[in-house]
């Protein structure tokens, strides 16, 4: 009996993961059908069964130390072979919401995967605020415009109305900010997950690699047995590489990016590249969701059309920008700069730190974390 302990459940668990999406969390039997089918699950992750025992139970502490959520892609074969019917892709999709909204130390991604109103309301407030920062009397945006005269109506002058070493500026603290932002949520994923573990420094050097190639190709996605998963992860590929060059492409080569005038410069190449992918891999997304294709889609909340929704409308309004700078329509290119960067911003600052667009961050993170967690064990 020396080893005996009292564990104290959270009896709010349960219902903060229903809230999260896990409706049918409490249907579930523990028949083990789901872990069994899975392709990716194996006897050390074993998942989706034990993950949906821990919430069921109330065992919030384990259900933090465990990183078995995010190792599931979602490909829909627990839920369709499912004997009850209780959705067990579905609850590990509630249980990555709810997990979010614990490493999120500012708890705003708890109140937005609550609250509609919560994320609505983020996404609107930054929109406005890049509104008024262009649009205010002052020397930015339209008020330099007022400055410089007719001249810069008559033809297209972007530094007459976003300077962009002001702007080259502004992106680089944006991208810090977020890239702490993200470190920090990281860093308490990682201490909830191993803490009480032995893990020797070393080990954590040795699995880097892993999570660099994880994290850029996702290529775990690959071990799921449904065509469909091969489909969405080469979908998903293509997503990244668009995302991951127009946000090189703005912070760190805006200077050469951003034209002053109407003229054409290379680097526009890229551009065409990154919105082409962004705007046909989001809209398939979106079709798919809308038309209820395959079990990833059958359920949605707004957390799950936000950030494709707003990146389609990113790479829209960017193109939208780009044809009226090369048309030489001056005050339509201001616009729709200002447009751009209402929806893009807020896009960065709130989806992507708190919002389902994090898993980007925290799968390869769960995936490193089980192999240092595994080589440590065999080690021992």
């Amino acid at each position: 009996m020396k080893d005996a302990r009292v564990v104290e459940p959270d009896v709010e668990l349960i219902a903060s993961v229903t809230a999260a999406g896990g409706a049918d969390l409490k249907m579930c039997m523990q028949c083990s059908t789901c872990t069994s089918i899975c392709s990716l699950s194996s006897q050390e992750d074993g998942f989706p069964r034990r993950q949906i025992l821990h919430a069921q139970w109330g065992l919030k502490d384990r259900l933090m130390a465990d990183v078995g959520p995010w190792l599931c892609y979602y490909c829909g074969d627990c839920s369709k072979n499912c004997p009850r019917g209780a959705n067990p892709g579905e609850a590990m999709m509630a249980l990555r919401r709810y997990l979010t909204g614990q490493y999120d130390w500012t708890g705003l991604a708890r109140r937005m995967y609550r609250s509609e109103i919560w994320n609505i309301g983020a996404l609107v407030t930054v929109a406005l605020a890049i509104v008024l920062l262009f649009t205010l009397p002052h020397n930015f945006g339209f008020g330099m415009l007022r400055q410089a005269g007719p001249a810069a109506l008559s033809t297209v002058m972007l530094d007459q109305f976003a300077p962009k070493g002001v702007v080259h500026v502004a992106d680089g603290i944006l991208a810090l900010l977020l890239g702490l932002m993200l470190l920090l949520n990281a860093a308490r994923m990682l201490r909830a997950a191993t803490r009480g573990d032995k893990i020797p420094f070393g080990v954590y050097v040795r699995c880097l690699p892993g999570l660099l190639v994880q994290g850029i190709t996702q290529k775990r996605w690959k071990g799921c047995q449904d065509p469909v998963a091969v489909k969405n992860w080469v979908r998903h590929l293509a997503l990244v590489t668009g995302y991951a060059t127009i946000f090189i492409l703005v912070v760190v080569f805006l200077p050469w990016f951003q034209v002053q005038d109407h003229s054409f410069h290379w680097s526009s190449l890229l551009g065409y590249y990154a919105s082409a992918v962004l705007l046909g891999a989001t809209g398939w997304m979106m079709a798919d969701r809308w038309g209820k294709r395959g079990e990833m889609h059958r359920f949605s909340q707004l957390s799950d059309w936000m950030f494709p929704a707003l990146l389609f409308l990113t790479a829209l309004t960017g193109v939208l920008l780009n044809i009226s700078r090369l048309l030489d329509h001056a005050m339509a290119t201001y616009v729709m700069y200002t447009v751009h960067l209402a929806v893009a911003v807020p896009m960065l600052t709130v989806e992507v730190p708190f919002g389902k667009w994090s898993h980007l961050l925290y799968r390869p993170l769960a995936l490193y974390i089980a192999s240092v967690k595994r080589i440590a064990l065999e080690s021992q």
